[in-house]
C-alpha cells in the first residue's frame, strides 16, 4: 500500500529568514493525521536565508539527522563541536540526556537548503554524541545511517536504516523490504517514479505491505529512503 504525501500539502513555517515545509507535525503546525510514521518523527525541508539561522536551543531523547542539499550550515553545540556541514554531507546527533546547539547559514549571499530529520530513539537516556560525514555517491542506494554503523554509515540508536540515491534519467534502483518492515521515501530534489507513482521534489510516500520499493529517476533526482521496523 502506498500513501502519497504531496509536498504542496505539507505544513509550513515562513518567517523572515526561514522557509520550511513540515511532512509531520512540528512547531506551530499540528495535524493529528501526520504526527509521525513509525519511528520517523520529523522530516523538515528547510531553506535558510543568508546569515539566518536557529539560535541556541535544547534537544533531548531524539536521534537527529541533518542533510545539506545546497549551501552550507554551521553547527555549534554544548559538546564542544563546531562544524560546517557542506552540500552533500550528513550530520548525526544523539540528543540523549540533553544537548544545546545552534545552526546558522554562514554565507552572506547564498541560501542553504537542508533536510532536518528526527527519529525516536530505542530508549531514553543515551549519552549525547555527534558525527558528520560525506558519502561517496555510487550506483543505487547508499546507506547513510543505521543502528550498527554498517558500511561506514552514521550510527543511530534505532532499528532504522536511512539510504540516499542520486539517480539519473531512467536509472532504476530497488530496495527490498523484510516482512513486517515499512518504508518512507522522500524526493529531496528532482522527480522520480516510485512503485508506479510519479513524485516531484518535496513529495513523499509511505510504503507498507509491499515487498520492495522501486524508484526510477525522471531526470536527475535525489531520493531519501527510510527502512523502518
Amino acid at each position: 500500500m502506498l500513501t502519497v504525501r504531496k509536498g504542496s500539502d505539507r505544513g509550513a513555517t515562513r518567517i523572515g529568514w526561514l522557509d520550511a515545509r513540515h511532512t509531520f507535525s512540528f512547531g506551530g503546525y499540528d495535524d493529528p493525521r501526520y504526527h509521525n510514521f513509525r519511528t520517523l518523527r520529523v522530516l523538515n525541508d528547510d531553506r535558510v536565508a543568508p546569515g539566518g539561522g536557529f539560535p541556541t536551543h535544547p534537544h533531548r531523547d531524539m536521534e537527529i539527522l541533518t542533510h545539506v542539499l545546497a549551501g552550507e550550515l554551521e553547527h555549534r553545540d554544548s559538546l564542544g563541536n563546531g562544524e560546517v556541514i557542506r552540500a552533500g554531507e550528513w550530520q548525526a546527533m544523539t540528543a540523549g540526556t540533553g544537548v544545546m546547539h545552534s545552526e546558522f547559514n554562514p554565507s552572506g549571499t547564498a541560501p542553504v537548503h537542508l533536510l532536518q530529520i528526527w527519529l525516536f530513539p530505542d530508549r531514553k537516556g543515551h549519552a549525547p554524541r555527534y558525527a558528520q560525514k560525506a558519502f561517496t555517491a555510487g550506483d543505487g542506494w547508499r546507506l547513510v545511517a543505521s543502528p550498527d554503523g554498517a558500511d561506514g554509515s552514521l550510527p543511530i540508536h534505532q532499528d532504522a536504516r536511512v539510504y540516499q540515491a542520486n539517480l539519473t534519467a531512467g536509472q532504476t534502483t530497488r530496495h527490498d523490504l523484510a516482512a513486517g518492515r515499512a518504508a518512507y521515501l522522500h524526493v529531496a530534489t528532482g522527480a522520480a517514479t516510485v512503485n508506479g507513482e510519479r513524485l516531484v521534489g518535496g513529495d513523499g510516500v509511505a510504503v507498507e505491505d509491499e515487498p520492495a520499493v522501486t524508484v526510477t529517476g525522471d531526470g536527475a533526482a535525489e531520493v531519501i529512503l527510510f527502512d523502518l521496523g
